[in-house]
């Protein structure tokens, strides 16, 4: 009887021990082989699936106000005017130009079609009207601002002769306050007020989620560009995409950005020299040692690096790539692996018609054509405002895929194969960036940047449980419109004498 008990026993303690084992070795093989991405995992990821939107969760893109938004000031009301000049890239301008609106109606001022200082960077002349459709952006913006074209004249003593404006330099990150003040009691002091430079003149983090959401329709909605960028952007992405999907990809590995990163250990003597005499030249003197920038994720990635990354998500070599990139510093020598590994590359110049290759122009073909791509991948998102303008723009254009490589988690692993370490180097890589969002709605977090991404502010939910994220109920012009009818007969100049 006791033998028949002790022997119940011993078999329910089997039992018992073959089920802890099972259950500890399936836990090991899946914490050891499954990333979760949302509902996707590492084992059984299907590449053509990032082909594919993000996964919204309810969420779509508004920037109308949800609440009252008054109407511009006519001429009379308004507290003078306000003009800027934008410096840097294409993206640093268009910043710039969101900030300029933003000004201006915090001050209750005209805007003066915002200048781009296309000389110093660019070596043309092409300015705003040459870059952006004018009469577009005017029509939008016309419940928000009021815009012309140029300062007014002014009589004085018997003469004629155009209003001069005050010449200011704003903070860098200048709070919303510093407008409501000091700019404010110059512009109505002097009638009007120029701003110059005006790149990162107004903090990101505003705490007024309205003026976040003018920032956004200036940005996705009235900055248009030209009817001939748009035609020469869609043809070739329709040519590209005439055989199925493709891929756009950032590679920033040009002099300027290599030698602010100050990754220069992997170029020859003489290129070393050029690097560090260019970075002496426009960067501020700061000691930079290659292998401490490598391990904080600091230095853009290579050409190669780019390439057994997308490899190793499983893209093949029949991908489609658009690259959009200056020129590439070290030459061939570092695109001859990519190539390899990803024969099907192009650029505007081998795809497009060769009208719009160079200058803002050029760059603003880029913009378009990795907008609309399948798939976008930056190699360098901080400081680039073009990457990071382009993460914000496709999130805003419907979650539109975004690979984000981890720079940091990526480095150890690019470093032991450099040290010839290759081993399992695929599955590391597959670890690191499945655990990304692939351009999911997520809520923006310090240091990313509102450009990059406007989510709250500019997104609602179509059954939102909260009644901050509810969906207005008709889109931007339509909100806008009824707000201002409801005022009465206001007389709104949307421009100046064209």
């Amino acid at each position: 009887m006791r033998r028949g008990l002790r022997s119940k026993a011993l078999l329910c303690r089997l039992w018992v021990a073959v089920a802890v084992l099972v259950t500890g070795t399936i836990w090991l093989w899946s914490s050891s082989s499954i990333v979760l991405l949302g509902t996707y995992r590492v084992q059984d990821f299907v590449v053509n699936d990032l082909w594919r939107t993000a996964d919204s969760n309810g969420w779509r893109a508004s920037s109308a106000p949800r609440t009252y938004w008054l109407p511009p000031p006519t001429e009379s009301e308004s507290n003078g005017y306000v003009r800027v000049r934008c410096n840097g890239g294409l993206t640093q301008q268009r910043s710039a130009i969101c900030n300029a609106v933003v000004v201006a109606r915090i001050m209750n001022a005209t805007l003066v079609l915002p200048e781009l200082d296309t000389n110093s960077y660019w070596h043309d002349e092409s300015g705003f009207v040459g870059i952006y459709d004018v009469p577009h952006f005017i029509k939008t913006l016309k419940y928000d601002v009021r815009i012309v074209m140029s300062l007014p004249k002014i009589t004085a003593q018997g003469k004629t002769k155009k209003l001069r404006a005050h010449k200011m330099e704003p903070p860098r990150d200048a709070p919303v306050t510093w407008y409501r003040t000091t700019a404010l009691e110059k512009i109505r002091e002097h009638g009007a007020i120029y701003l110059t430079p005006f790149s990162h003149r107004l903090a990101e983090e505003i705490d007024e989620p309205e003026l976040q959401r003018l920032r956004c329709r200036v940005n996705y909605h009235a900055l248009q560009f030209k009817p001939n960028i748009r035609k020469t952007s869609s043809d070739i992405v329709n040519k590209l995409r005439s055989e199925g999907h493709f891929m756009s990809i950032h590679l920033r590995f040009e002099l300027d950005m290599l030698a602010y990163a100050g990754c220069i250990d992997i170029f020859t003597p003489k290129e070393q020299e050029i690097l560090l005499k260019y970075r002496e030249e426009h960067f501020a003197k700061k000691k930079l040692v290659h292998r401490e920038r490598r391990l904080i994720g600091k230095c853009p990635l290579t050409p190669e690096e780019v390439g057994l990354i997308i490899r190793a998500m499983g893209f093949d070599n029949t991908t489609r790539i658009y690259l959009a990139s200056g020129e590439l510093f070290g030459g061939e020598r570092f695109m001859k692996p990519f190539k390899a590994m990803f024969p099907r590359l192009e650029n505007h110049s081998m795809v497009g018609s060769g009208k719009l290759d160079k200058g803002l122009a050029g760059s603003a073909v880029d913009y378009m054509v990795c907008l609309l791509s399948d798939i976008f991948m930056p190699t360098y998102d901080g400081p680039s405002n073009f990457a990071n303008n382009l993460m914000g723009h496709r999130l805003y254009s419907g979650f539109r895929a975004t690979i984000t490589p981890n720079r940091k988690a990526l480095a150890p692993i690019f470093m032991d194969m450099d040290e010839g370490r290759a081993s399992g180097y695929e599955e590391r890589i597959r670890q690191v960036m499945f655990s990304t969002r692939f351009g999911a709605p997520h809520r923006r977090i310090h240091p990313e940047s509102f450009y990059t991404n406007s989510w709250p502010e500019c997104f609602c939910q179509m059954n939102a449980r909260n009644q901050a994220d509810q969906c207005p109920p008709n889109n931007v012009h339509d909100v806008l419109e009824s707000q201002f009818h409801s005022t009465g007969e206001v007389s709104v100049a949307a421009s100046a004498k064209r």
